[in-house]
């Protein structure tokens, strides 16, 4: 699929709502076809969450996943059923889109698809540094090749005055991928593999943890909401404050374990592998190759950083993805001195920006 084949990324300012459910209808229904159209040729949702889904053994697992993170996030809970009625979509599907990678663990293995590259369904690459030159945060979007075509922004501005900026996956809850608010607080995000044995059923969903990020108003109050939620899986989160100047790398895996690195004058590259929480993890040859890349090349200049991420020199595990199963959607830069996020569509080292937005 070529990337000229896309549709400029989409911002849809949505603001004076009265709740989470009208914010979710007012998405929902603004991006229907889109979402409708993700549903009908996603291969992960058509080929093992639908049908798991349909099955006896799912109805416990979704029964856990839907009580404790409504219990935890009611509001987050209203946003998705928002977004399914908005999208005319039943809640279902929304659901376990949202929940995928909570769901995708406990499908049964003759069930899978045996190629395990198609079990990924997002890997990302980011890196970081915070030193007198600059203070920067570059970060690939990968994910499926179903999403291509299939995302937009969100820019919301809440009952509460908060504002945020989110690229958003359609379907789902802003964002699994990364966004900024009117707090200076912004953040990517990294999928991590763990063991199956680190992996709780039920617990809860990474999705409803990085839409509550995006009303975080401090670093400190960053790590506490993602503290405080027993998660089924890991993830990386690279936590931004511009006002500070600071950058912290988050792991995290279930039973509430948790790891913060600050990034320092030493550029910090992140695929998808823990890389200092002590976790048993799945061996993913994808992410081993890309950090091995990354290693050999400079980060010497914010240019160098860029031309990083738009790497291809190894063809079967590029940093940069074109196909056939993972694609790079978009780059994204945060450059806490200019207090700015600029989004790349096409390979970073272009320098073709599409989007520049200045954050508070």
């Amino acid at each position: 699929m070529e990337a000229a084949a896309k549709k400029k990324l989409e911002i849809y300012e949505i603001g004076g709502c009265k709740d989470s459910y009208e914010t979710g209808f007012s998405i929902g229904n603004h991006f229907s076809n889109l979402i409708r159209s993700r549903l009908s040729t996603d291969s992960i949702f058509n080929n093992q969450l639908l049908p798991f889904a349909q099955t006896p053994q799912a109805h416990s697992l979704i029964h856990s996943l839907s009580h404790n993170n409504t219990t935890k996030f009611p509001n987050h809970w209203n946003e998705m059923r928002g977004i399914a009625h908005g999208a005319g979509v039943p809640f279902l599907h929304i659901l376990i889109l949202n929940f995928r990678k909570e769901i995708l663990p406990f499908i049964p293995k003759p069930e899978r698809v045996e190629d395990e590259e198609e079990e990924t369904i997002d890997d990302c690459s980011d890196i970081l540094v915070v030193s007198d030159a600059m203070a920067v945060v570059a970060h690939n979007e990968d994910a499926n090749v179903a999403l291509v075509g299939h995302t937009y922004l969100i820019k919301a501005t809440l009952a509460s005055g908060l504002t945020y900026t989110a690229y958003t996956y359609a379907g789902e809850l802003p964002s699994c991928a990364f966004g900024f608010n009117n707090h200076g607080l912004a953040f990517t995000l990294n999928s991590v593999p763990p063991a199956e044995s680190e992996i709780v059923a039920g617990g809860i969903g990474r999705n409803f943890i990085s839409r509550d990020l995006l009303e975080a108003t401090s670093l400190e109050d960053a790590i506490t909401r993602i503290r405080s939620s027993l998660v089924s899986v890991g993830h990386s989160y690279n936590l931004i404050d511009i006002n500070l100047r600071k950058i912290l790398n988050v792991e995290t895996a279930s039973s509430q374990r948790l790891s913060v690195h600050e990034v320092g004058s030493t550029p910090f590259f992140h695929a998808n592998m823990y890389l200092h929480l002590e976790v048993d993890q799945a061996h993913d040859q994808n992410s081993i190759s890309r950090q091995n890349r990354a290693a050999l090349l400079p980060k010497k200049s914010k240019q160098d950083l860029l031309s990083l991420l738009g790497d291809t020199d190894d063809h079967k595990y590029p940093i940069f993805m074109q196909g056939p199963t993972l694609y790079t959607l978009c780059t994204a830069v945060f450059d806490l001195d200019e207090r700015t996020l600029a989004i790349t569509e096409a390979n970073p080292r272009k320098g073709e920006v599409s989007y520049v937005f200045t954050m508070a």
